[in-house]
């Protein structure tokens, strides 16, 4: 029987993600756990450095929310709508104040990730010929190959995360975390890190997690803190448990481009409740029946084993 390592959203962020921390909230499309970043936003976690393959609203609420002074990324935006006017107001008018902004393309964070994970000084990366975002971007280096067949290629730096946050569908109470559905780089930033919170949408007993092995995409013995946190993830989606829920996206667009707007709404849904679930009550049962998906459900296979 693993060890619990089961914890509250307000204890998990409070012992583990402290100011000046480089923090990645991972998670490709869906499981992006806006209910991390929200007690993040709560606790008022200040100059944190974010790092993220696509950042997108949930970023633009931290950095409107003030706890950043870095943005680590390969792409942004608001997906589907347009900008991310918090963001845009940070790093093209220092309003209000500057954000530093680190980029690279999506193959180049999976790679920096990469590297963290296994402890290398660097990762070599093709991808970068003939782009631009080396000559903006120091980081991202020409290296020639070192077996003398003149070969030239980029190489970017390890990324190691002092916190990396993940979501997934389920996990057991030792932190056996697994995924199915779109992947990202979870795994690489999980290993990547220093310390790492998952979160889930349940806990679930260690016998289902062991019935079930090739979904465990990040082991137990990586992680510090594991956090039951029924739709977490909203306005982002869980595969099997909640659809996206596009119209916030759109929302979003209006309540960001105005500073004002933006901290109205941080107050009304974020400082104002004392946790996610008072914000999932807050939206009421009808709103979270409409972003229930049919099911699909995926069968069993036959491991085998001796009697």
């Amino acid at each position: 029987m693993s060890t619990s390592k089961v914890a509250t959203m307000h204890d998990a962020v409070a012992d583990l993600v402290r100011d000046g921390d480089t923090v990645a909230v991972e998670g490709f499309t869906h499981l992006i756990c806006f209910a991390a970043g929200h007690e993040i936003i709560r606790q008022r976690r200040r100059d944190l450095t974010l790092c993220r393959m696509t950042p997108d609203v949930i970023y633009d609420q931290m950095i409107g929310a003030g706890v950043a002074r870095k943005l680590v990324f390969s792409w942004l935006g608001n997906p589907g709508v347009g900008s991310l006017h918090a963001i845009r107001r940070r790093v093209e008018n220092a309003d209000p104040e500057p954000l530093e902004v680190e980029e690279y393309s999506h193959f180049g964070m999976v790679c920096r990730y990469v590297a963290g994970a296994s402890n290398l000084p660097f990762f070599p990366i093709r991808s970068y010929y003939e782009s631009d975002i080396p000559k903006v971007n120091p980081k991202i280096v020409p290296m020639r190959s070192p077996y003398g067949d003149g070969t030239e290629v980029y190489v970017v730096p390890p990324l190691r995360p002092d916190v990396t946050i993940v979501h997934a569908q389920r996990a057991d109470a030792g932190g056996n975390a697994q995924i199915w559905g779109l992947l990202g780089c979870q795994k690489e930033a999980a290993f990547a890190a220093d310390r790492v919170i998952v979160v889930c949408e349940e806990i679930v007993d260690e016998a289902v997690v062991r019935a079930d092995p090739n979904r465990t995409v990040i082991p137990g013995i990586v992680v510090d803190a594991v956090v039951e946190e029924p739709l977490a993830c909203h306005p982002s989606f869980v595969q099997g448990y909640y659809d996206r829920d596009n119209a916030f996206y759109l929302r979003w667009d209006e309540i960001a481009r105005d500073a004002g707007t933006l901290d109205a709404w941080l107050k009304e849904w974020v400082y104002d409740l004392s946790s996610h679930a008072e914000y999932v009550e807050k939206m009421g049962a009808a709103y979270w029946d409409a972003l229930k998906p049919e099911p699909a459900m995926s069968g069993q296979v036959n491991y085998g084993r001796y009697a």
